[in-house]
């Protein structure tokens, strides 16, 4: 990263807060077990409480996913800031239900803030020319910071006191550091508009950007959806079917999946979106077909193979997505677009993780996690056929 030191720096900072703000939306992710043997609730309620961040996120994407086109990324990005360190406190409060589904729904709310805003922040504070290493640091930032959630709690609730309070103690501490640091970065929407400016849109892409954006946000919605069910149910799954209870290997687990991501996103940096696409949708295929393997012969390395498998097609597919669509939007478009795929996103990570709780009553969780593969399974090799015939040229 030579040329632009100061550039680069602000650019990593902005990484930096970004990567804060996504680990509080995983934190929670190995201490479910913990609060069902608190609660007292079942394997549904689970996945409708981390399903309740998703859909907190695909509101605000509808809502404000233009905002900081409009009013700046910074200011934007302190509410998100604001509203992950009001999820911190409903967790530390937490004594029944109610505070886990407000402290979900704020996150959500953070993360809905955030992932446009900040994305385009760190592309927009990047030296010129430095736009491929800068999707790379805004999509690091983003799938490393999930990774390190889960692994931070499942680390300080084995090994450290206050399972259920410590972790997001520590995560309060970060966002005040975090809020710190972005008053000291720049500004990077040159006219700001006053806040009256913003207001709904429904989903709408500008032309130069649809014939990108379908099979990119096709494979988003896979990767996603992969990751969300890793995230909402694998720590069940170890403890129930692999008699796996160390809190820190299931963060561990959760964090491979993530951090096997970010190492897909720096292969697709090589290989260039219209490769890393269909490449990264093979990916996913072999995750989802290594953890119907673990499912069905209830074999731990292989639940560790899928998440490493899996995370590098997500990575691969994610990055290709975004780096794609990002050159191919207008400047003054490119946050509200960028919040798009990402609206598409999440509804994989929403939608399918429900649906597994809603089968896993009648049919078991291993019976539910297979209907849920084979669907994804058809899903992605339509759209990894799709990207071979018609490759993404942003």
């Amino acid at each position: 990263m030579d040329g632009d030191h100061p550039g680069w720096r602000r650019c990593l900072l902005a990484g930096a807060v970004f990567a804060v703000c996504m680990a509080g939306t995983t934190l929670p992710t190995p201490l479910y077990p913990l609060y069902q043997e608190k609660l007292h609730f079942s394997e549904l309620t689970v996945t409708v409480v981390y399903a309740m961040y998703a859909f907190a996120v695909i509101g605000v994407l509808l809502l404000a996913g233009n905002a900081s086109d409009a009013v700046g990324r910074r200011p934007v990005l302190l509410w998100g800031l604001g509203f992950a360190a009001a999820s911190a406190v409903c967790f530390l409060s937490a004594t029944g239900l109610a505070w886990l589904y407000a402290g979900r729904l704020l996150s959500g709310v953070s993360v809905g803030l955030f992932t446009g805003a900040a994305t385009a922040y760190v592309l927009e504070l990047a030296p010129r020319g430095g736009s491929s290493r800068a999707t790379f640091v805004a999509t690091a930032a983003n799938m490393g910071g999930l990774g390190c959630g889960p692994l931070l709690a499942g680390v300080l609730a084995q090994y450290a006191p206050w399972p259920l309070h410590l972790p997001f103690a520590v995560h309060l501490a970060l966002v005040a550091v975090s809020a710190a640091v972005l008053l000291q970065l720049p500004e990077t929407v040159r006219e700001p508009r006053p806040l009256r400016s913003v207001r709904p849109r429904r989903p709408a892409l500008p032309a130069p950007v649809r014939a990108v954006f379908g099979p990119a946000a096709t494979a988003a919605f896979v990767g996603f959806a992969l990751l969300g069910v890793f995230t909402a149910v694998s720590p069940a799954f170890l403890a129930e079917s692999l008699d796996v209870h160390d809190h820190a290997v299931n963060g561990l687990i959760v964090a491979l999946a993530f951090f096997s991501s970010t190492a897909g996103q720096l292969m697709a940096g090589r290989l260039g979106a219209a490769r890393s696409l269909p490449v990264g949708c093979a990916g996913l295929l072999g995750g989802l077909l290594l953890l119907a393997g673990a499912l069905y012969g209830e074999l731990p390395a292989l639940v560790v193979l899928s998440a490493l498998v899996g995370g590098t097609g997500q990575g691969l597919s994610f990055r290709g997505a975004l780096s794609a669509v990002a050159r191919a939007s207008p400047a003054d478009r490119r946050a509200a677009v960028i919040s798009t795929l990402f609206l598409v996103a999440y509804t994989g990570i929403s939608v399918p993780v429900i649906g597994v709780g809603v089968l896993t009553e009648p049919i078991g969780l291993e019976g539910a996690a297979l209907v849920f593969i084979a669907c994804m399974g058809v899903l992605v090799s339509a759209a990894a056929g799709y990207l071979l015939r018609r490759p993404v040229r942003a």
